[in-house]
């Protein structure tokens, strides 16, 4: 049996992936499964340590990015797209995967092409309350559906509702485990006060950052922050942050990136988080964390408004708008927040309530009973 997943871009497309291989893996032990090969296939591998860890063969498939925009990199990226359509075709030939599994996203393009081409079994997962084109496009000719918002459905249109299952977001069996013991010490806070967790994804998010450090006396004189900015920010976040920062630097913990041991500790502490509207969500409905969520901007991307304000129809979060996000406003909500644990009691029992847990191993199940049908 041959599985090959396809997404990729973000941590968003990508560990939602990692959590189905994980349960693909336990799934194999429960059944006794004998030669599976599991395959990813992108243009980078995002996390080789996770990919290996879970026995998932990297294969790399180049792909342009289409912007909603205007811009010159839209014709040069067809061209990318064109050629990584033709390597994804060769590349499934070879293999020849008994079902694809789609997370969308620009990057799983070409494979899914290939994939209806060859006539391999598809099965898609769509994170977003508003699905994105890849997915929209896969639909038609996918044999399953998985959406992590019930409202999503309505944007497939396909005759066959009764192929979408509303399953949730895959997630992690560890990232579902808060850790507050010792994660104080892990995470060197030094004192008792409450901690605030801002991240803009796994790429960071220079929007928030500005705000963040327009306000971060005011936060560090009542909280612990723990602030991940990405990569690519870390360095100048770092600079600014020593130079606005006067006293109770000990109180600011600030982070490129965070692994699967370290993120764990932060659930384990954290009273509220601030964050984008992407797949993070699903992980701070499972830990229960009240949040506020701040995100990307239509024009960038359609599907994370949406994402926001059906979270918060929850009553687990609350929405601020970039083009609302001034430093006043976001430390308003933040002390309004924190100064009322009957209202953080209440979120955090929305979230929960909202959270799916068993997203990856339905999904898991679903793919490997396909995939045998589909080796026979």
């Amino acid at each position: 049996m041959k599985i090959v997943f396809t997404g990729g871009g973000t941590g968003g497309h990508f560990y939602p992936i990692i959590a189905v291989a994980e349960k693909i893996n336990e799934i194999i032990e429960e059944r006794k499964l004998i030669n599976v090969e599991m395959f990813f296939f992108s243009d980078q591998a995002y996390d080789e340590k996770a990919l290996f860890k879970e026995n998932v063969e990297f294969v790399k498939i180049n792909s342009g990015k289409w912007r909603r925009y205007f811009s010159l990199r839209n014709f040069t990226d067809s061209l990318k797209i064109a050629k990584g359509m033709f390597s994804a075709l060769w590349q499934l030939y070879s293999i020849y995967p008994d079902i694809v599994f789609s997370k969308g996203g620009y990057a799983s393009l070409p494979t899914v092409w290939a994939a209806r081409i060859l006539r391999i079994p598809i099965f898609i997962h769509e994170s977003d309350s508003r699905p994105g084109r890849v997915s929209l496009w896969s639909a038609r000719f996918a044999k399953r559906i998985a959406v992590s918002y019930e409202s999503a459905i309505e944007h497939f249109k396909i005759e066959d509702k009764g192929k979408i299952a509303v399953t949730g977001n895959p997630i992690r069996a560890l990232i579902q485990l808060p850790l507050d013991k010792g994660a104080r010490e892990f995470l060197n806070l030094s004192d008792d006060h409450p901690v605030i967790f801002i991240t803009g994804g796994s790429q960071g998010a220079m929007a928030i950052n500005d705000v963040v450090l327009d306000i971060l006396p005011q936060l560090l004189e009542r909280y612990n922050v723990i602030h991940q900015v990405g990569k690519e920010n870390m360095e100048d976040v770092k600079l600014r942050s020593q130079v606005v920062v006067e006293k109770n630097q000990d109180r600011y913990k600030l982070f490129d990136f965070l692994n699967e041991s370290a993120m764990r500790m932060v659930a384990g502490v954290s009273r509220l988080a601030i964050s984008r509207a992407g797949s993070f969500i699903f992980e701070l409905a499972i830990w229960g964390t009240p949040s506020i969520i701040i995100p990307i901007p239509e024009v960038v991307s359609h599907d994370q408004s949406s994402n926001a304000f059906a979270y918060a129809r929850t009553g687990a979060a609350v929405v601020i708008e970039q083009e609302n996000l001034l430093s006043s406003v976001l430390l308003a909500e933040i002390n309004h927040l924190m100064d009322n644990s009957t209202l953080l009691s209440e979120m955090s029992a929305a979230a929960k309530q909202f959270a799916r847990p068993g997203a990856a191993r339905k999904i898991g199940d679903e793919l490997v009973n396909i995939a045998l049908t589909h080796e026979k």
